[in-house]
């Protein structure tokens, strides 16, 4: 079971600067290599404060000359809105330059007001979808491609720039539709859920959607090939809890919105409301992970042994948390909870090079 430390970047209000969001991802990726995460996700969305991350490829190259172990993946692409040829050469040279640790996320998207700024309907993003994935693995497979579809039309052409990974970096694949659930399962690929601000009982759900979709393609879905990704925050300040539980609503409320369809924008930043039938606050607390060191091992074991992931993401620099406070509550993860969840686990195999926690420093 490994972790993972996945990046939204949100710029919560205009007091918040772009630039300093990127240093403070930087800095969170740096320091979830050090103490042996396994990957680091970087987010991708489009002309909103939801996430100022236009192209998780970038920065993970970015953060590929600055590092040293950790694995650095997108999470996702959407791949309906790049060009394909473009998009599996930059994978390929991703993987190249940080030898060998590009880990590929895909998925469809969701938000009509980023595909009608892109000229595309949403309303065709599942056939966009797998055409797309039809592209990728053939050139990253082969390293060439032609493709007849009904979206994209591509002559016959080489990629010359193929990944250092044979025969293509590690894919996880997001989406609950059956069709994409059954080929993810033929495929060996790696399903990944989030429960947003729902937590386990809606992670719950979804394991048990992945797993009939497994049978019905003919896969044994035990063990299962998953991962599941939770809102964690290390804190022993009932004040700090608040206000991240706080950041989580904040989260809940934009996506909501963006599922609804164009939200209300003030330039840039999403306005968003309740979401329906919102429940209070301490609902959102009580779904994420936060609290002190033995309330996140508590839980996490708890989720651990429900879901039987075998990558575990947290989302920790939730709504522009500051990057002091989010730095924190990392180095308190790794020497506290990791040590605690292991000792009710037993090891927690497949780390990377790095050792896991900071016993030492």
């Amino acid at each position: 079971m490994k972790f993972g430390l996945f990046n939204l970047m949100t710029q919560l209000d205009s007091s918040v600067a772009p630039r300093e969001i990127i240093c403070d991802t930087v800095s969170m990726v740096q320091l979830a290599d050090e103490v042996g995460f396994d990957i680091a996700w970087f987010a991708e969305h489009h002309f909103s404060n939801y996430s100022i991350c236009p192209s998780p490829l970038v920065m993970a190259a970015h953060c590929a000359g600055l590092t040293k172990h950790i694995r650095l993946g997108a999470a996702v692409l959407v791949l309906p809105l790049y060009n394909p040829l473009r998009m599996v050469q930059e994978i390929g040279l991703l993987d190249v330059a940080s030898d060998g640790r590009a880990v590929i996320g895909i998925g469809s998207g969701y938000q009509r007001y980023e595909f009608e700024r892109f000229g595309l309907e949403l309303d065709e993003k599942g056939a966009m979808f797998h055409e797309m994935w039809d592209i990728l693995e053939m050139a990253l497979t082969n390293g060439e491609v032609e493709y007849h579809g009904r979206h994209y039309d591509l002559p016959p052409s080489p990629v010359a720039m193929r990944p250092l990974q044979q025969p293509m970096p590690e894919l996880f694949v997001t989406g609950m539709a059956p069709d994409v659930l059954q080929r993810t399962a033929r495929g060996g690929h790696t399903p990944f859920i989030t429960g947003g601000w729902r937590g386990l009982g809606l992670l719950r759900e979804l394991r048990k959607v992945i797993e009939s979709a497994y049978r019905e393609a003919g896969f044994s879905a035990e063990p299962l090939p998953l991962a599941v990704q939770q809102y964690v925050h290390v804190t022993d300040s009932k004040e700090e809890a608040r206000d991240l539980a706080e950041r989580v609503r904040y989260i809940g409320r934009v996506v909501t919105a963006m599922r609804m369809g164009v939200p209300g924008l003030d330039g840039p930043f999403i306005q968003a409301g309740p979401i329906p039938e919102e429940p209070p606050l301490d609902t959102f607390q009580a779904n994420a992970v936060i609290g002190s060191p033995e309330h996140c091992a508590e839980r996490i074991a708890e989720e651990i042994r429900l879901l039987e992931p075998r990558h575990y993401s947290c989302f920790m620099q939730i709504a522009s948390l500051d990057g002091r406070r989010a730095r924190r509550s990392l180095e308190r993860f790794a020497g506290e909870v990791i040590p605690l969840l292991e000792r009710e686990l037993g090891p927690l195999a497949g780390l990377n090079e790095a050792p896991l926690g900071l016993a030492g420093k």
